[in-house]
Formats: C-alpha cells, structure tokens, sequence
C-alpha cells in the first residue's frame, strides 16, 4: 500500500511517496526559493521572432519566457489576428487560412500585456516555457477554460464509465470551456465531479479578474501550497496513510482533505517517533541512491542512468544474472526486471524529454514484443506523464519521449562540479602536470624572470614533477637561467598552481 510521508523543518518541506516501502516520488518545496511552474504572470512582450514562431515574454524572473506559437491557444490567436483583417476581406476565408498557418507577428507586437502561464520552468539557460493554453487542476478534472476539448484519463478502462464522466462534465461545464477527467474520478458521484468544476470555474473568473488589475510581470494566480498539491494529486483508495512529522502540517492537511475528501481524512496521522521520519522510513537512503548514476536490480543485473541537456539515456546490464534455463529467458527476465525500474527511476528522478533505451539485445522477435508491451503497461500504470514509446530497434533501442516537468532531481539537489566543470572527469596527475610545466615554460620566456621563483602546486602534482619530471625541471632551469623551487599548498585544486619571485 501507499504512504504520503511528510518531513517538515523551518527551511524545506519534503514529500515522499512510498510503496510497499519503496520510493516512487520525491518532492522538495525551500522556503527560499518559490517554484514557478504552473503559475499564473500578467506578462509582457519583449521581443516577436517570427523565424522561430516565438515571442519573448517578460513575467518578472530572471530571463525572459519564451511563447512558441504552438502555446497560444486558437481564440487568442483569431482574436488578435482579425484586427488586422480590413472590412472588406473574406473573414472565413483569413480565418481558414490561420488556422493553416499562422504568423506570430501578427499576434503579439513588442509591449502588449498577456495573460500567460509556466508550463515548464527555466532549465540550463534556457527561460521558462509560457502557455496560453491554461490548465487549472482540481481533484477530478483538470479544467481548460479556453480549450473546448474533454478527455478522458487513459486509466478508466470502463467504456460505459468514461462515457458517464464525460457526459457529467460536458453537461456542467460552461460553452467554450474543456477539461480533462483525472483517474481519480472513476466511480465517483455526479454531484462531486459537479461541485469541483465549479470551484475551477469560479478561479478562472478570479484569474481573469486578477489579470485586469494587475500590473505588468505581477503574479496573477498561483496553486495552493505544495503540500496540499501533492494531497490533491494523490490522495486515493490506494493511500494507507499520509504521516506527518508537524502537528501544524498535520492540522492543515486535515482541514483541506476534511473540505474535499472527507471519507479519507482518517488516514492522516501524526509521527511521533525519535528516528526522523525519513530515516526511519528509509526515504533518506533511497534519495541518495536516486543521485547515484549505476541502478542495481534484484536479480543482480543494473541500469546505468546518464543524463544530458539534450536526451537522457539507460543502459541495462546483466550483470552477475545468469538465469535458471536458457539465455534467451535469462535476457527476457533481466529486460522485463529493468523496464519496471526504468519506469520508476523516470518518475522519482523528474526525467523528461528525449529518453533512449539499451535493452538487451534479444534475437527472438516474440520477446521484444513481450518487452514493449511490458513497458507499456506499466507507464500507462504508474505514470502520470504522457508518453510515447517506439518499437525495440534491430538494435535493442528502445526510444521514447516523456513530458517534461519542473526540474530533474540531480538539478533539485545538486550543483556543478567547479573542479570538473560537469564533465564527470578531470585531468590525470600527469596531463595536469605537464599542463603546468608548459604553463610555467612559457611565462618563464614571455617575462624574462632570471631570478629564483617559487612555485606553489598541489600536493600530488608536487610529488609527480620532484620525482618523475625531476630531470625535466633541471633542464628547464638551465634553458631559462632560472632557479625553480616546488612548494605544497594543500588547499590548491589540481589545476591550481601560483608563481612568486624571490
């Protein structure tokens, strides 16, 4: 069963979801630092680039957001794009035109106010990903109050209860208005599907509201507070129980799910023990295996997890696995073990975007077939993310794409290494030393010294050119008239390396 386990400190709020004591979700809300995902901005244009359909939109942050015209939702673009149409045009006809292709420029022009929401936050240096394309989530729906489209969550397998939860929002949702119906919603009464539309509906107004008042880059609308969100989002039959270490937490979340769930409100409990909750739960161990590259798996195989910029990729390993009958089986069950991980690790680790799979190789097409459909299964299951996977290539690549949302979890708790600059490696001692060396060679001819000079190093690029490039510098002493002592700094970086005159 799942738990909600909830760790509260003056500084940070951590939220875990666990299952069957194993880690499957982690979240992380600083009280320093505010997350801007979903968020509501009254923004500005800044700058229109019609060769990349994209405008530039200032909502207050660092660097700008950037609007692709795949964001901006029809109404607003037909809006906009009829002031240009004169009186006497065919209206239809631009209008059939548009909607085949339209020109940002004519759009938005540098200084207008927009109404515009974070769907992605800033990642590397690139800004945040604007919409106008607005999503406002409630428990069972999540309503589009500018795209008239329903659907339905691929969870409800039920053909005759997703066309009654369809019906029941397309009755009450008020004309030009869509939504989405949540998993959470499969059996649940009119009236309660009815009662959240109508709260979602009554924040778009308030939104709307807020956006005429507002002033330019100004915070318009934002959700309730993390914790709550995480509530809202996964709060179901499955939930054993929701365990907070904060009397205040406890005291909050009780009166919220009191208002929207009171039939689950027995479920959230106080933790009174002296092991801090995440240790005694494990979380604390398993967060620090989530940063580690190398996945082990039960049967003895692992995946090894490398993420760039620009796509992320899992390879799968046997490992020490040698299996009970034949190979075929042994790469079949390790390929089956590591989809299902793979699935976890891209939800606990925030991976999105391009994703590539180096499955083992398996010859038997029946197996590759079983594999995907694997896969599948199990993202259709477990994860709430939209996604989409291709067939295993002849060269057992498995290639998938996964939304992206907020920041991965390496970039949530850790930083860039300054010695290695994020490349993983550094320089051997010996690369290093002779970098050095021509360092010093250099400034030694370019400044003339003739006097005696001290050079400070690290200790283990010391050691390396006093004793195997010891010759080395004797000679560079006499091509350079110049007496060179070696001293030790052991707070220096191996890259680091200081030049003093006597």
């Amino acid at each position: 069963m799942k738990k909600i386990l909830i760790n509260k400190n003056p500084w940070q709020i951590r939220i875990a979801i666990s299952d069957n004591s194993t880690l499957q979700n982690i979240y992380f809300s600083a009280q320093a630092v505010q997350s801007i995902e979903r968020v509501f901005f009254k923004g500005k244009v800044t700058k229109v680039l019609p060769g990349i359909q994209t405008a530039f939109v200032n909502i207050g942050q660092e660097k700008a957001g950037f609007l692709h015209i795949s964001e901006v939702d029809r109404e607003l673009a037909l809006g906009k794009f009829s002031k240009h149409i004169s009186l006497e045009e065919d209206i239809s006809k631009k209008t059939a035109q548009l909607r085949q292709s339209i020109d940002i420029s004519k759009i938005f022009k540098e200084g207008d106010e927009v109404l515009v929401q974070v769907s992605k936050e800033p990642v590397y240096e690139k800004g945040a990903k604007l919409t106008t394309c607005f999503t406002l989530p409630g428990r069972f729906i999540v309503l589009m109050p500018n795209i008239p489209r329903i659907g339905v969550s691929k969870k409800i397998e039920d053909r005759q209860e997703r066309v009654r939860l369809k019906e029941i929002v397309k009755k009450n949702l008020p004309e030009s208005m869509g939504a989405i119906i949540r998993t959470t919603s499969d059996g649940r009464k009119e009236w309660e599907i009815v009662k959240d539309i109508s709260i979602l509906v009554s924040t778009w107004e308030t939104i709307q509201n807020g956006f005429k008042e507002a002033k330019p880059q100004e915070r318009v609308y934002e959700d309730i507070e993390l914790t709550l969100q995480i509530v809202r989002d996964h709060l179901d039959n499955d939930v054993e129980a929701i365990i907070v270490d904060s009397k205040d937490t406890q005291r909050t979340i009780y009166n919220y799910v009191k208002k929207i769930a009171p039939e689950h409100r027995q479920k959230i409990k106080l933790y009174r023990g002296k092991t801090p909750i995440f240790e005694y739960y494990t979380i604390e161990e398993q967060i620090e295996a989530a940063l580690e590259k190398k996945v082990p798996l039960k049967s003895g195989g692992s995946l090894i997890i490398e993420t760039t910029e620009a796509m992320s990729v899992i390879d799968v390993n046997t490992g020490k696995f040698t299996g009970k009958k034949n190979m075929a089986d042994t790469m079949l069950q390790t390929n089956l073990e590591a989809a299902e991980e793979t699935v976890r690790q891209l939800r606990l680790r925030n991976i999105g975007g391009l994703i590539v799979i180096d499955f083992i190789d398996m010859a038997a097409a029946a197996n590759r077939k079983k594999l995907i459909t694997f896969f599948e299964k199990t993202l259709k299951e477990r994860d709430k993310f939209q996604s989409v996977v291709l067939k295993v290539s002849e060269f057992g690549l498995v290639q998938m794409t996964r939304k992206r949302s907020g920041k991965t979890l390496v970039q949530q708790l850790t930083e860039t290494c300054p010695t290695c600059e994020g490349s993983g490696f550094i320089k051997s001692v010996q690369t290093q030393s002779f970098t050095i060396l021509h360092a010093i060679t250099q400034e030694l001819k370019d400044k003339k010294i003739s006097d005696s000079i001290t050079i400070s190093l690290h200790p283990d690029i010391f050691k390396y050119i006093t004793t195997a490039q010891y010759d080395a510098v004797l000679t560079l002493e006499n091509f350079c008239s110049c007496r060179i002592t070696f001293v030790t700094k052991k707070n220096f970086g191996l890259n680091q390396y200081k030049i003093e005159k006597k």
